[in-house]
């Protein structure tokens, strides 16, 4: 069975996502059955892994199938009810729980799912196809297609003094194998880094992974960073690298005042320390985008990373890495890694920045996103009232 044909019509996980559905309807109303695993459906379906994991979250999204850790996918059944006992494993329970029709998830970390420029892209492939046919695209592009690239180092200059060019972008499959390549450019096995806190579980588990000695500085119940924390760290430890985000922060959920953003960076500048900066969520928050940490720092002791995913969603897993140093050594690891990317998607989302169309799909994204935590946050005042204090998130999902 193929479903290469079916692209013509839509996208591959339309599919892919019509015959899960025809599976789960096939479950019996007595049992959990466990689904087949993303390389299972991707081999008998000769489609994607990552086109497989979409079209999964999607059903998970609708609360037709659950995932446990470690386990796989399984279906609800139609009629059984997972909570009426009290067997299994907690872990169990509440990625059961979690992923029930009707239950209130109070955190995700999809926040493209309220937002979808899939039909947008599929037009864009559409053309490009016709302008590129396959014998006229290069072999090999292993930092990335130059239109996307370009197109980011577009979006990320501010000034004459603060510009970034297409040969400073690397652009990866996923956002965790840029994080590993530049963990090995940098040679931060075994060295201190300064790491915000709470932070990104993603990036704290590849710095623990690769043996980087982490220090935490942490968010103070005002949602402001330990800045005298900040300054002894400097002054007591040899650290040279720092990890913070742009402008909000994510799982915090805070956004770091102006002054204290003007006073970090001046101490980076002080002690002489690289800022490694997470983009991830910078566009993200829910009011006017204020200065990013990067427009405040030496561009010379600057990178910064991020990914498509948080923006547009499954279908654009891609990370990228900004880095005006080290060129010579991220070109040779990206060639050694030959990141298998397709031209055409990559083209396709160079175009949504170029033509502006990805700012009037951030605008009505970040209105979505602001609308679903009021909604979280009237929920919680009224199920639990005095209850419990907590501080509205200012961005994310």
């Amino acid at each position: 069975m193929t479903l290469r044909g079916e692209r013509q019509a839509d996208f591959a996980y339309q599919a892919v996502y019509r015959y899960m559905i025809s599976l789960i309807n096939e479950v019996s109303t007595d049992a959990r059955v466990k689904l087949p695993s993303l390389r299972q459906l991707a081999g008998r379906l000769n489609v994607s892994i990552s086109t497989v994991q979409y079209a999964y979250s999607l059903l998970e999204k609708e609360g037709r199938v659950y995932s446990v850790a470690k386990s796989g996918y399984y279906a609800w059944p139609l009629s059984a009810n997972p909570l009426a006992g009290a067997s299994g494993d907690l872990l169990d329970r509440l990625y059961a729980a979690a992923r029930r029709p009707g239950m209130v998830v109070l955190s995700g970390d999809e926040p493209a799912l309220l937002a979808s420029l899939d039909g947008t892209l599929l037009r864009l492939e559409r053309e490009l196809v016709r302008q590129y046919p396959q014998y006229l695209q290069p072999w090999s592009q292993p930092c990335g297609v130059w239109e996307l690239r370009a197109a980011l180092a577009a979006r990320y200059t501010s000034s004459p003094t603060r510009c970034w060019h297409a040969d400073d972008v690397y652009i990866g499959a996923d956002l965790r194998g840029v994080l590993d390549i530049l963990i090995e450019v940098l040679g931060l096995r075994g060295a201190a880094v300064v790491v915000e806190s709470p932070c990104d579980w993603l990036v704290l588990r590849l710095l623990q992974d690769a043996g980087v000695r982490i220090i935490e500085l942490p968010w103070t119940p005002e949602g402001r960073l330990d800045r005298v924390c900040l300054d002894q760290l400097l002054r007591a430890e040899s650290v040279h690298l720092v990890v913070l985000s742009s402008r909000v922060s994510v799982p915090a959920g805070v956004s770091m005042p102006p002054q204290d953003r003007v006073a970090i960076a001046q101490m980076l500048d002080q002690y002489g320390c690289w800022l490694l900066e997470n983009d991830t969520f910078g566009e993200l928050g829910f009011h006017e985008p204020q200065v990013a940490l990067r427009e405040l720092v030496n561009p010379e002791r600057l990178m910064v990373f991020s990914s498509f995913e948080k923006v547009l969603g499954s279908e654009a897993p891609y990370g990228y890495l900004l880095s005006r140093r080290m060129n010579s050594e991220l070109q040779r690891h990206f060639l050694l890694r030959s990141f298998r990317l397709s031209p055409i998607r990559q083209r396709a989302i160079a175009r949504l920045y170029h033509s502006g169309r990805i700012d009037q799909h951030l605008r009505g994204l970040r209105q979505q996103l602001r609308q679903q935590a009021d909604e979280m946050c009237e929920r919680l005042d009224q199920h639990l009232g005095d209850q419990m204090i907590y501080r509205a998130p200012a961005a994310g999902a």
